[in-house]
Order: C-alpha cells, then structure tokens, then sequence
C-alpha cells in the first residue's frame, strides 16, 4: 500500500500470463515510466515466469494470484463456446474474479488495467464486483481474421458494457471494436527510445532482418521468398530471421527451414532464434521488414526499427499505415506479395542515401509519437480522466 499521507491513485494491472510477448514489455514500460507520486503500481499476474524477474529489477514486486490452467490453457478462439469444457472455464473464471474482487477491495484500488483479452474478462468481472473502474487495454484486432465470427461479436458486445474506459494501441484496433456506448482512445505503445542514432557498422555486409514470433501469419515464408528474388541481384546481402516459434508452432519453423534449402539460400539467410539483443542486432541492419500476412494489431517491432533510425518495410494493414509514412519513413507494400516486398527492398538497396533519410524521418517520428515517456502521459491522462 502507498504510504497514508500521500495522495495517490492505485492502479491494479492485470495479464493473464508472465511471459515476455509485445503486451507484457509494454505493460511493464508503462509501469516503470509512471509518475509514482501520482499513481500507486499494483501489479497481479495469474502465474510465474520471466515477466514477474523483469518487474523486480524495476522495483515493483508482482502479485502471483493462480489461475485455473482451465483457463489459461483456453485459447482465444475457444472464447463463447458452449461445451460442458467451456463451462468449466466460465465457472473458473467466475471463481477467479471473486477472489479478485477481493483483492482489489482490500488494497483499495481505484483502476483495474487490463492487459490481455482474457484478463479482459475475469478482470472486467471483478472491478464491477469491487464496484471500481476497469480499463480494457486491447492490443488484438477483433475482427474474424484473427478470431472466429461467434467470438467476434460477443467479445465486441463486451466491450461496450463492462469496461469503464477502453485503450487501443492503434487506430485501427479501436475500430474493430465498434463502440457505441463506451469511450475509447488509440495510445500506441510505447518504446524505449536509444539516447542517440546508433553509429552505423564497421561490417560490410548488409543484412535485411525481420524480428518476431515464429508463426505463419508474422509472414516469415513471404520475407524468404522475397530474399530469394532479392539475392539475384544482390547476392551478397544477408537476411535475418529473430524469433522463435511458440504454441506448439514449431511444425512452421521446420517448414521455412525446409523452404530456405529448397530454395538454395542456406547461406544467405540467417535464423536466429530467441534472442535478448534485439535492439543491437537492429542497430546492424541496413532495414528492418515486417511481413505479417494479416493486420498486425500495432508493429512493435516496426516501431523499434524507426527508433533505431532504419529505414522500414511494412505490409499495409491493420496499425502499420499508422507507423509508417509511405515513401517518408519507409515503404508500404501489400500483405502477402513476396514480389513487392523483394521490390522494396531492392529500392532501398539502390539508393542508400534516400534509405538513411528515411531512417532519420522514422527517428524523428518514433520519438513524437512511440517514446514510452509520451505513451505513458497519454495513459496518466486517461486515469486523471476517470477519477474527476
């Protein structure tokens, strides 16, 4: 509890899991930047892992309040369902809500801040049971590109009863959400930002990355299908591919291994795996490629790259026309066009100089709107807002 003779809001905030996915990095910059004469942290994860280290080395000790594995085991395209085994997750998650609402009566909580779609859920629950204000942090599209049509629609009706306030990390995520009784706002999510331009390279080789979960709709097939066009003609480059698969998806890690050999690029395409570094290696690239195959919710890692000052290759759906400005700060192509994607690159491999004006563009950008000191006031304001 914060100390008796300050005046301070306390925020609870909420995810369902302690892994290190976009949300929980962000999460955790928010938390670590706010204003703590102001707000008071209290920060509840329903089970242990690597998010819950993080947090401590910032100072804030994570409450570890399990729950069922029914539910954190449910994914999301289960959410509406109506199996007896679906049931059970209703009941378990309407026990872990109860037991939530406790916890935040007896800590005397202002806001519950959600920070997944399942914590959406028993954490929107239990702030109406503690009769508090819930905000939804909403960092997935809703749409039925990503979730079944049935789960669509009643998460959407959800959303405009249960919470108090809703956040979206772009645009283009809020209006999925087709709000007509309840107030949102787009706050992107922040980043750290470097405290200058990274020097460039003593390297010579240029290498073209592309950063993320290994999964097929991150787009990894796309990106070494253009690798293959692109090394025509520029049989030095090298690619990078960071990231490593999660959710039993290993099957597809297996398959774009397979299609790099097929394709006699072994040893011009780099997999990387899991890595900490990320920021380095970014700092090394010539330009940085996101290839997503669906509308990526926000482009975390599109944002980093501008931080970064690289020039950015983005496919043109869901938040990432709102990164990136076409032909400014990167370029745009279609999802799913391995012969545009090979294009751009080899636009921005031909004219270095206008690659690294864009790279300076995207800085400048990143630091306006990403820098997670100015995410983090937006959010602030948004809790001042709710406690007038």
């Amino acid at each position: 509890m914060p100390p008796s003779d300050t005046k301070t809001v306390t925020i609870l905030y909420l995810d369902h899991t302690a892994e290190l996915g976009g949300g929980e990095l962000a999460l955790l910059g928010l938390v670590k930047n706010l204003s703590i004469s102001e707000f008071h942290p209290i920060v509840v994860l329903c089970s242990d892992g690597p998010l819950v280290e993080k947090f401590r080395i910032i100072g804030i000790e994570p409450q570890i309040l399990p729950i069922s594995s029914e539910v954190t085991d449910t994914k999301k395209d289960a959410i509406g369902g109506g199996t007896l085994s679906k049931l059970k997750v209703v009941w378990a998650t309407l026990r872990y809500s109860v037991l939530l609402a406790r916890f935040i009566r007896s800590n005397r909580v202002d806001i519950v801040h959600t920070n997944s779609l399942k914590a959406d859920f028993f954490g929107g629950i239990a702030g109406r049971i503690a009769g508090v204000k819930v905000i939804w942090h909403i960092r997935d599209r809703i749409v039925d590109d990503y979730l079944p049509a049935k789960v669509v629609l009643v998460f959407r009706w959800l959303a405009d009863h249960i919470p108090t306030f809703i956040i979206a990390n772009s645009v283009a995520t809020l209006e999925t959400l087709h709000l007509r009784r309840k107030p949102g706002k787009a706050i992107y999510s922040g980043i750290d930002m470097p405290n200058e331009m990274p020097s460039s390279t003593t390297d010579s080789t240029q290498y073209i990355g592309l950063v993320g979960r290994i999964t097929p709709w991150k787009g990894q097939h796309i990106f070494i299908e253009a690798a293959a066009k692109v090394l025509k003609s520029y049989p030095d480059v090298k690619f990078q591919i960071v990231g490593s698969p999660l959710f039993g998806e290993e099957d597809y890690l297996a398959q774009i291994q397979k299609q790099v050999k097929s394709l006699d690029i072994e040893n011009s395409v780099e997999f990387l795996g899991f890595r900490k570094d990320v920021p380095a290696l970014i700092s090394k690239m010539a330009m940085v490629v996101h290839a997503s195959t669906t509308g990526e919710p926000f482009g975390q890692v599109v944002a980093q790259g501008m931080a970064a000052g690289k020039p950015v290759i983005g496919t043109n759906g869901g938040g990432v026309p709102e990164l990136i400005e076409n032909e400014v700060t990167g370029l745009l192509v279609p999802m799913g066009d391995s012969e545009a994607m090979a294009d751009a690159i080899v636009i921005l491999l031909n004219d270095p100089a206008s690659a690294a004006e864009m790279g300076r563009s995207g800085r400048k950008r990143s630091v306006k709107l990403f820098a997670v000191e100015v995410t983090t006031r937006d959010v602030e304001n948004v809790y001042r807002s709710l406690m007038r």
